[in-house]
């Protein structure tokens, strides 16, 4: 890092989004869920063989390297493994492909807790639209309208987050050219293509060496608990990133370390479990949608959330209501930067995902007498 960057990382940043999520009253009927329902430690059918204290993990957990390169179909060099789930993956990710002072250009609407991390490394951050008329598709001409000589960085979310929509390969393959042609890079939060399960395409880091992808198992499994994160990248950045990562992680917690690694040996019984839960209860929300004219947005085919507008009435208001009066709760647009919308992550027991739903619509109800 240039002179300046420990000023950067001095600035008092917070994730206005991750401090709600992590004080939020607790609720029965859990609309604002974006992983699939934890996951019983007894399903794992874990033994005390497959735990150790310790292990040779100084630069990562071989046989848990050699699972995700196997996950991902790339070699093992481009890995580098993260206790810290997606989000340390995006920190790590980001804190190498940067200098202070450097532009990045982020997707409008994203995750809050990309910008507050671009604020927290000292980036001048610049924006495109994915707009809800276009169901939040990316105009790939608009990107490259946006690049000056100083962007360093195209940062976006592939399954969506909010929406769940997905990025075409088209798409991204233009985003990388034009990334390429100004010398910049392209990271993309692919956690939730984990939850398109053997439908998921490729990661983006097969499209060229510019590309950056993170994931982890915590949404699309109910495996959130072992916080088992990664980070996809050529072979020399993702070196780059190892030896940045002894500033902020050393090495990671062994007993996770080889839980993960019994875990994506039973990820099939663990995809049947996740794809059970999300077809029952998408199929309950599209039912909803169409029922509901206080509501529009394109339910997406895939993914763990939808963000549908609320056309009339305020969010926060209904919010209110849905909590203080049906136990129900779901999160609201404005952790989005948009706060006429809601986000309903379809990720509970369908049981209690239906009842929710039920709530909702009485909450709409009160709200609209």
């Amino acid at each position: 890092m240039r002179e300046g960057s420990i000023a950067a990382l001095k600035m008092k940043t917070q994730s206005t989004y991750m401090n709600w999520a992590k004080t939020r009253p607790k609720v029965k009927y859990d609309l604002a869920l974006s992983g699939i329902l934890n996951l019983p430690f007894p399903e794992l059918e874990a033994s005390i063989d497959d735990i150790d204290l310790n292990g040779d993990n100084s630069y990562g957990y071989g046989p848990l390297i050699e699972a995700l390169a196997t996950h991902c179909k790339v070699p093992n060099e481009s890995v580098v493994t993260i206790s810290g789930g997606t989000s340390m993956a995006n920190h790590l990710a980001m804190a190498a492909a940067i200098e202070y002072g450097d532009e990045v250009l982020i997707e409008q609407p994203t995750y809050e807790p990309l910008l507050a991390l671009a604020e927290y490394f000292g980036l001048k951050i610049n924006r495109f639209s994915r707009p809800f008329e276009n169901d939040f598709r990316i105009d790939t001409d608009e990107i490259a309208r946006k690049m000056t000589p100083r962007t360093r960085l195209i940062v976006l979310t592939n399954l969506h987050n909010p929406s769940s929509q997905l990025i075409d390969e088209n798409t991204l393959r233009r985003i990388g050219e034009i990334a390429q042609t100004a010398g910049a890079r392209v990271l993309v939060d692919e956690v939730y293509l984990e939850a398109m399960f053997e439908d998921a395409p490729t990661s983006s880091v097969h499209l060229g060496p510019q590309f950056i992808a993170t994931s982890s198992l915590t949404k699309g499994y109910g495996l959130s608990g072992l916080r088992c994160g990664w980070i996809l990248a050529n072979p020399e950045l993702a070196q780059r990133m190892r030896l940045l990562h002894d500033v902020f992680g050393a090495v990671g917690p062994h007993p996770a370390e080889t839980l993960s690694v019994l875990a994506f040996r039973k990820l099939p019984k663990f995809i049947a479990r996740a794809r059970n839960i999300l077809e029952n209860n998408r199929a309950a929300f599209r039912d909803f949608l169409d029922s509901r004219e206080e509501l529009t947005g394109v339910l997406p085919e895939f993914g763990t959330t939808c963000f549908p507008k609320l056309e009339k009435g305020n969010v926060e208001d209904l919010w209110t209501v849905l909590y203080e009066k049906h136990d129900t709760s779901f999160v609201p647009g404005r952790f989005f930067e948009m706060p006429q919308h809601l986000r309903i992550g379809m990720c509970a027991d369908p049981e209690l995902f239906h009842e929710g739903l039920r709530h909702l619509g009485a909450a709409l109800d009160e709200m609209r007498a």
